[in-house]
């Protein structure tokens, strides 16, 4: 199998780095002149000003604060973590939401007043309020120290920085955890310090007066709040991308060193996130054509702050502030299986991780090779008691009959499998696969993981208890044949496109609609959001016919968002003549309108 980069001797086009141009808009980079900015402003509204930055858990304070000594002599610099409970006090507040599971959680409801030590907290606001001498108050948390600020900063962090910080050994926030194993750092991260952390910047928003991106060490980017106001409504007015980050894994294969033009030295990569707003980015440019500067954002701040203008009305109403699905890339060609796995029911989603819905979800092959196969759901007759003895002897023996017990059907490219949570799955070796699903995406219940051990050398971790709970054991061969395979329909057509349903189950609520064209396609986002993926094709143009954007060019296996306030938009072939295919995915009963398009 070759891909379409290699096919067409052409180099890879796969764009790493989308950029949206903020036009008027200018941004400060490095420590020195951003606070020189911050200085200016500062001093001009008050004699002695109270300057706050309210960071992000994982910024680098160090930095922050060194920079701050040398750029704002005379300045009190005050650390408002310091009131911060200590490790153990945070481990006894925290117990029941990081549970003794490596991987597995419950959403922290938590509010950020409560890591804090009331006297110490109180003492601090005292030194601040009672100062003469212009002051700095950093850190997570720094906002609970002033009640006025004379300028509020909201310093953040992408996603992916932060948990390559934790690879290279950052513990959790103000936790003794340098060198514990990075899916039990991720886990706090997830169920705890990034719920509290997006909760308390979101209430920062409205009253900041400028905002700081610390991705970079020693290149910090600061914007106006005018401009990252600016920034959002830019992105929710226009189809746009997201920064896609890549990651290694024990099955991962080689087709996106090649097709996503990644370090070929590498031994493999498995997983592209490349539509995942909870995790990766958006970069903004700022300036002039001959000094511009990027800002990297969380793309969360979007969902957060633009829900019904990226969401839709009705989808923002059904599931509030989050953006409900997520597309990524898991590549096995020349590599393993995925382990063998199953989804959480909603009730069990709910009632065990504080969850509000589960994880269905599709898989689309991008690509195959001829051996390539999906296993989907259990084979008809099995005994269920004999299956679940031989997955716990596994544990021990490192031997599993997965054909056994599991169907594994063949897999063709453009061959699109839904998975409703409950049924067992993996893809086999020698499949790209885009992977459609609703958000919660770190709930997999590993069953049997082929005798293997992780990248970081020990056992991946396997959930038998939760998948025993979960498993619909009437998911048989006969049930995945009438419910789960080859489910195309023909919806409707056009002069050089034609338009089907495909990978649709009743039991899911993402509707999936694939597209084929030699020419424009005429899409509408019906009121709620678009995702979709170039699935077939070198590259398209996604325009609008009112010219309300300017026009965006997507590459092969490359996810787009059409923002729910777009509306009307086409999708055409740069070279015409082409034969492209999009895929859509959008929520099922959130259009305006349930129509072809």
């Amino acid at each position: 199998m070759r891909s379409q980069s290699s096919q067409s001797g052409q180099r890879p086009t796969y764009d790493k780095t989308p950029t949206i141009h903020v036009n008027d808009h200018q941004a400060w980079q490095g420590w020195p002149r951003l606070f020189a900015r911050l200085r200016a402003e500062a001093e001009q509204r008050r004699a002695a000003p109270t300057l706050v930055i309210d960071t992000y858990p994982g910024t680098d304070l160090t930095e922050l604060h060194r920079a701050a000594a040398e750029s704002l002599p005379g300045y009190d610099l005050v650390n408002a973590e310091d009131a911060a409970l200590s490790s153990g006090e945070l481990e006894h507040v925290l117990e029941r939401f990081l549970t003794p599971d490596r991987v597995f959680g419950v959403m922290s409801p938590h509010t950020l007043h409560e890591l804090y030590d009331p006297a110490k907290l109180a003492a601090l606001r005292t030194r601040v309020a009672d100062a003469a001498r212009p002051t700095l108050v950093y850190g997570w948390g720094a906002a609970l120290v002033v009640d006025a600020p004379t300028l509020l900063v909201v310093a953040d962090l992408a996603r992916w920085e932060l948990q390559l910080r934790m690879r290279r050994g950052m513990p959790n926030w103000h936790a003794a955890n340098p060198h514990e194993d990075i899916l039990r750092k991720y886990k706090r991260g997830y169920f705890v310090e990034w719920r509290v952390a997006d909760r308390h910047k979101q209430s920062l928003f409205g009253h900041m007066q400028f905002y700081l991106e610390t991705n970079s060490p020693q290149a910090p980017v600061l914007i106006e709040r005018g401009a990252f106001e600016a920034s959002l409504n830019e992105a929710v007015s226009r189809p746009f991308r997201l920064v896609p980050f890549f990651d290694p894994g024990v099955w991962g294969g080689q087709w996106m060193k090649d097709v996503c033009d990644l370090d070929p030295a590498q031994p493999n990569y498995a997983w592209a996130f490349d539509g995942v707003p909870e995790e990766n980015s958006l970069l903004f440019r700022y300036g002039s054509a001959d000094a511009q500067i990027t800002l990297e954002m969380p793309a969360m701040n979007l969902t957060l702050l633009r829900p019904a203008e990226l969401l839709g009305h009705r989808t923002y109403a059904r599931f509030g502030a989050e953006f409900p699905i997520r597309f990524d890339l898991l590549d096995t060609v020349q590599g393993g299986n995925l382990s063998l796995q199953v989804h959480p029911l909603t009730t069990y989603i709910q009632q065990n991780f504080g969850m509000a819905y589960t994880q269905d979800e599709s898989y689309y092959l991008l690509d195959a090779e001829e051996d390539a196969v999906v296993y989907l759901g259990l084979k008809s007759g099995i005994d269920r008691d004999e299956m679940l003895s031989e997955l716990a002897a596994s544990q021990q023996s490192g031997q599993f009959d997965a054909a056994r017990y599991v169907n594994a059907f063949p897999a063709r490219k453009h061959d699109h499998f839904p998975i409703p949570a409950g049924t067992i799955h993996c893809s086999g070796r020698n499949a790209m696969v885009l992977e459609i699903s609703a958000t919660p995406y770190i709930f997999t219940f590993k069953l049997w993981d082929w005798g293997r051990l992780g990248l970081d050398g020990l056992p991946r971790p396997v959930h038998l208890e939760h998948g025993r709970a979960n498993i619909v054991w009437e998911r048989d061969t006969d049930w995945v044949k009438r419910h789960l395979l080859h489910l195309v329909e023909p919806l409707g057509s056009g002069e050089g496109w034609r338009e089907e349903r495909t990978g649709l189950n009743e039991l899911e609520f993402i509707e999936t609609r694939r597209h084929w064209f030699t020419a424009p396609v005429p899409h509408h986002t019906h009121g709620t959001l678009n995702m979709l993926n170039l699935v077939e094709g070198e590259a398209a143009v996604i325009e609008s016919p009112a010219h309300a954007f300017e026009p965006l060019t997507v590459h092969y296996a490359e996810t787009f968002i059409v923002p729910a306030a777009v509306g009307a938009y086409t999708i055409r072939p740069v070279r015409a003549g082409e034969h492209l295919a999009t895929l859509k995915a959008s929520v099922r009963g959130s259009q305006e309108e349930t129509r072809p398009g």
